[in-house]
């Protein structure tokens, strides 16, 4: 388990982490989301012990990670800002991680060379962003550690690579029990991927929840009606309302089966409920605790 307590980290008088509390389960994937300048990549390097914790602490297994060798040798962090060693190719770079990591798996490292379409003997320095990237997901999943921490993982990746990083990922937790912290910007992408998602806004966690119950309490609908409903009045209680015409699609608190039953009472031409994506489901948490999303991740 990872878990941070009233975590700080200043930089010039900046607060990148401000009293930050979260505790993140072993064997999961967790996904961390937040604007730029939130403490995404502060959090993750202090995680991996990269960075001295200013105040509070962060611990791995209840153990500090900065100046800790053999907790380091625990995490694998994959920073966005990707770097390899001058003039390198692949295989040299994984000579290089299996001499720092005492579970580096060259087994699995010769397996991960069959699925991604790079030559690991081409230098590095001539790769695309995408390939440089495939390149560091296959070091990082070779070495086989307890904890994966990975920085923007997709960015750059064609769809066809990241359904491949995806299911690696699920793999790794399924047979290894390994966890895994995704930064993102984006919640469609960690939508189908995270068992947990936290939202990290000025440098603290805003909060964070399993997604299955991250889902449960919230409803969407779409129903069209020939004559005006006074919404008001209809006994819901709507976080968030589109109207077009006759048309209506509402975010609401509450089952929606029960919705679904007040809106059929306003004889409606149809109604139904439709998926919540993951963003919706967000819109709902954040105005509960009084915060704006727009003005946070948009």
């Amino acid at each position: 388990m990872i878990k941070a307590t009233a975590l700080t980290k200043t930089f010039d008088g900046f607060a990148a982490l401000d009293g930050l509390d979260t505790e993140i389960q072993r064997g999961c994937i967790y996904g961390l989301v937040g604007p730029n300048g939130s403490g995404k990549s502060t959090l993750l390097r202090l995680a991996c012990g990269v960075y001295r914790p200013d105040g509070g602490s962060i611990t791995v297994e209840d153990v500090p990670i900065f100046e800790n060798p053999a907790a380091k040798d625990r995490i694998f962090y994959l920073s966005d800002d990707l770097y390899f060693l001058p003039k390198t190719n692949v295989d040299e770079m994984a000579r290089f991680y299996a001499g720092l990591y005492s579970g580096f798996n060259r087994e699995k490292y010769e397996y991960l060379k069959t699925l991604f379409p790079i030559d690991a003997a081409q230098k590095i320095n001539t790769f695309s962003k995408g390939m440089r990237r495939q390149a560091a997901l296959m070091l990082a999943l070779s070495c086989s550690t307890d904890y994966l921490l990975l920085d923007e993982a997709f960015d750059g990746l064609d769809p066809v690579i990241r359904l491949l990083v995806k299911k690696l990922l699920a793999e790794e937790i399924a047979q290894q029990g390994v966890t895994v912290v995704i930064t993102s910007h984006n919640l469609r992408e960690l939508e189908d991927l995270c068992d947990q998602i936290g939202l990290l806004h000025k440098g603290k966690i805003l909060f964070q929840r399993e997604l299955d119950d991250l889902k449960f309490g919230f409803c969407k609908v779409q129903a069209a009606y020939d004559h005006p409903v006074d919404w008001a009045a209809a006994g819901l209680e709507i976080l968030q309302k589109q109207e077009r015409g006759s048309y209506v699609n509402l975010l609401v608190r509450g089952p929606a089966e029960d919705t679904l039953a007040v809106l059929r009472g306003l004889g409606p031409l149809f109604a139904e409920a439709v998926p919540l994506t993951l963003e919706e489901v967000f819109i709902g948490e954040m105005e509960a605790v009084g915060y704006d999303y727009n003005n946070i991740l948009l």
